[in-house]
């Protein structure tokens, strides 16, 4: 049993995207940051950087008791290992997944995260701020566009932690000041990957814990 602490950011997304894919029993334990819940001394011994998401494994395969992780990508690549899904397992395909998961955390996630502040929740609107980060997302989106031409999914033909780290950051490309329609490849990325029940699943999650307003 995974125990996920969780809220409805694009990072926390991540988590049951794998879990649903891989079938893994779960329990949900939400994390309202807006109330400032992740701040609680219970959560930050299991996430001492005070963000979501976080997981506990209770049953570790050493049988060392519960196994608790944060950082979204730590855990899928945990998870991956775990269940021997969605990661490559010859050596050029498992590193093109894991190149392009450190992509996403160093890179999409930061910039497109700047995005949202400057341009949506800032108390103050700064022009400069407000177009680098909109234009550096679209260089990204520009880069994984490239990347993904005769491509199903980011690594190749199979969908992997790779895709899961990087499709919630996609998610919002409205906010971020992105029209899909200028990146095809990426386009028919993002439709495959919203198509998969999987997906529907956890984002149905996401709806019920946190409904849109």
């Amino acid at each position: 049993m995974i125990d996920l602490y969780y809220w409805t950011t694009p990072n926390g997304h991540k988590i049951p995207l794998f879990l649903e894919e891989a079938g893994l029993p779960y329990t949900v334990h939400p994390v309202n940051i807006s109330k400032n819940e992740q701040f609680e001394p219970a959560f930050l011994k299991i996430a001492p950087n005070n963000r979501i998401p976080a997981i506990v494994d209770q049953a570790p395969a050493d049988g060392g008791g519960p196994l608790s992780l944060f950082e979204s990508g730590a855990i899928l690549l945990y998870l991956a290992e775990k269940t021997g899904q969605f990661l490559p397992k010859d050596l050029r395909g498992r590193q093109m997944a894991l190149q392009w998961l450190f992509w996403q955390m160093g890179g999409l996630g930061p910039m497109a995260g700047q995005n949202h502040h400057f341009n949506r929740f800032a108390p103050e609107k700064i022009p400069y701020a407000m177009k680098r980060y909109v234009d550096e997302t679209a260089r990204l989106y520009g880069v994984l566009n490239k990347q993904l031409e005769g491509r199903l999914f980011v690594a190749g033909d199979e969908y992997s932690i790779a895709d899961m780290a990087i499709y919630p950051w996609i998610v919002p490309h409205e906010w971020q000041g992105q029209n899909l329609d200028d990146f095809p490849a990426l386009k028919a990325w993002f439709q495959r990957i919203e198509n998969r029940p999987a997906t529907k699943r956890a984002y149905a999650l996401a709806a019920k814990i946190n409904p849109p307003k």
